[in-house]
């Protein structure tokens, strides 16, 4: 069943490749042999009676087995590594698609680093097992069925003896492998700790020589290496362990075999050329045993990774569709009712409670609140991002868990926090909003988002190359491109979390001008840091500790909330523009 589900979608191509590469292996395995039969004949018949003709005719038929053998060798290894290079394409397409399709509960569930190591280390040891199976598992079967009878035609007494080594080696192999599952399993969570550390390194690696932090964490990472160092050991002793073991017991066999078989041969029992061909129909057997005991201790180790693989295919995505979708969303009024939301889904646990609130369309609204007050959390429910524990939200008079979620999000733009760039030029950024703007549109949004004029100071204008993440910008350029981003989707709602705290006040008034004037039927929801940021719109909420203090105008909310004075009073005091606590 799991194996299955591991070649769930996987191209003709490659399954006719999977089924080629046994065949051409039991065409190598068919001229391996015959080939210690013909040699049996040259020595015996040809060398023992001088024949030169018959030692050439039968010593030509012998290199043209060879060459067959070498091209059936060549084939089933070209067929087992091309089936099993499609396998691992198809898999981590599969890995893929299925984590796009995840909500951010569904990824807070495995985390980015394990997602990573399940897309590459474990699909890798994967494609490896794969690999070994289809050009493994039939040749060495077969060859040690094939072998095992031309042993018995050659002499039945003396093959009884190598037939017993074959359970001691099946015994040995499983015990080795019931031993290496709970280590390689070990193993793969420390690959896990290792990528985490790895990634959070690269990502903070300005904050870390800024604060010049690289030592800490060149150890953190040495520790982390350790113990993947450590666990690897701890798994692979069992295996190291094991070959020793497989060999000895094989070399025992064969010298059992040279030793009666070279006593019959002096007795005039046994032929030179059949002992000859008894031995290496021999060393066939239990090298195909030896070959079929490191298949399934790879399939051992490789449960581990795939049981981290299926994990991800078998996760049920937190949000998905509806059955018969909305397609449609009216306008950007927003209504929340009733509504409790738990990020771990417990109702002792939740970090929104009691929310009610009504939004017009078109209206511009301001969040305000301390660090821990869910003012992200709450913006998040809009587009779906999380689902309420409890309760309603609504968008255009229609709950947003009815409609089709690809419509509901391309109708809700979002400047998160954090502000991502990806690699590419900065039009290409910009298209994420809309990939069919035109110019003239990525321009006006752009100077709306006030980007255009630093855009156009870089030689390339909008076609400069961004590095990864937007390293090449500044922290206001970023969030700017951000916001122009947005604006291309036209949306019904446009949020702004905190997505101007590295601009300007000057700048940032230029923005909320231009984003009344460019887009004034979309409602707009800014979470912000600075009373300044939300002092002129139509409603202001005051969050705290995942509860509404107060909603209304500035002027009300002075008047009337103590926490949006106290803020108000302090900020004054600290020339009118000190930051409030920023939050999530």
């Amino acid at each position: 069943m799991k194996i299955k589900k591991l070649l769930t979608g996987l191209e003709k191509k490659y399954v006719v490749n999977t089924f080629l590469s046994p065949i051409a292996m039991i065409g190598e395995v068919v001229m391996e042999v015959i080939i210690p039969f013909i040699m049996a004949k040259i020595i015996d018949v040809g060398i023992a009676n001088s024949d030169l003709p018959f030692v050439t005719k039968y010593g030509l038929i012998m290199i043209g087995l060879a060459i067959v053998s070498l091209v059936c060798g060549i084939l089933g290894t070209v067929f087992s590594t091309y089936a099993a290079q499609g396998f691992a394409y198809n898999l981590r397409k599969r890995l893929f698609d299925k984590i796009q399709s995840f909500s951010f509960a569904n990824i807070d569930k495995f985390s980015s680093a394990s997602l990573i190591t399940r897309l590459t280390t474990d699909v890798n040891m994967t494609q490896n097992v794969y690999r070994m199976l289809i050009h493994m598992c039939v040749r060495s079967p077969f060859m040690m069925i094939a072998g095992t009878i031309m042993a018995f035609r050659i002499n039945s007494k003396m093959a009884i003896l190598f037939l017993i080594a074959i359970p001691v080696i099946a015994i040995g192999i499983i015990t080795f492998s019931s031993l290496a599952y709970p280590r390689f399993e070990k193993m793969m969570k420390k690959f896990d700790v290792m990528n985490g550390a790895i990634q959070e390194n690269l990502i903070g690696i300005r904050i870390v020589k800024a604060y010049v932090r690289a030592a800490f964490e060149e150890d953190k990472f040495e520790k982390a290496a350790a113990d993947v160092k450590k666990a690897q050991v701890h798994a692979e002793k069992v295996i190291i362990f094991m070959m020793p073991l497989m060999q000895l017991v094989m070399y025992v066999a064969m010298i059992a075999v040279m030793w009666f078989g070279g006593r019959q041969v002096i007795a005039g029992t046994m032929l030179s050329g059949q002992l000859i061909s008894f031995f290496t129909y021999v060393s066939q057997v239990l090298m195909s045993m030896m070959m079929l005991g490191m298949v399934f201790v790879s399939l051992v180790m490789v449960q581990a990774s795939n049981h981290r693989i299926l994990e991800v295919l078998d996760e049920v995505p937190d949000i998905a569709n509806p059955e018969n979708p909305v397609k449609n969303v009216k306008d950007g009024s927003i209504t929340f009712e009733n509504v409790n939301f738990s990020y771990n889904k417990k109702e002792d646990n939740c970090i929104l409670r009691n929310i009610n609130l009504n939004i017009p369309s078109g209206a511009v609204v301001g969040i305000i609140g301390g660090t821990g007050s869910s003012k992200t959390s709450l913006v998040s429910l809009v587009p779906r991002l999380y689902d309420v524990y409890s309760g309603s939200v609504k968008l255009g008079g229609e709950d947003v868990r009815n409609y089709d979620l690809k419509v509901l999000r391309d109708s809700v733009a979002m400047v998160l926090q954090k502000n991502v760039l990806f690699s590419g030029t900065i039009r290409e950024n910009l298209l994420w909003g809309n990939e069919n703007a035109t110019d003239e549109q990525i321009t006006a949004a752009c100077k709306a988002a006030d980007a255009d004029s630093f855009v156009n100071s870089f030689p390339d204008g909008y076609q400069t190359e961004l590095g990864q993440g937007g390293v090449n910008v500044s922290g206001g350029q970023k969030q700017r491109l951000c916001i122009a981003r947005a604006l291309l989707k036209n949306p019904k709602v446009l949020i702004l979390d905190d997505s101007t705290s590295a601009v300007d006040t000057a700048t940032e008034t230029r923005i909320r001008t231009a984003l009344r004037d460019i887009a004034p039927d979309t409602t707009k929801i800014i979470i912000a840091q600075r009373i300044s940021s939300v002092k002129e719109a139509d409603m202001i909420i005051v969050m705290d500790d995942g509860v509404i203090s107060g909603i209304g105008k500035h002027d009300e909310l002075l008047a009337n909330n103590e926490i949006y004075r106290e803020v108000f009073e302090s900020q004054q005091q600290g020339s009118g523009d000190a930051d409030l606590e920023g939050g999530e």
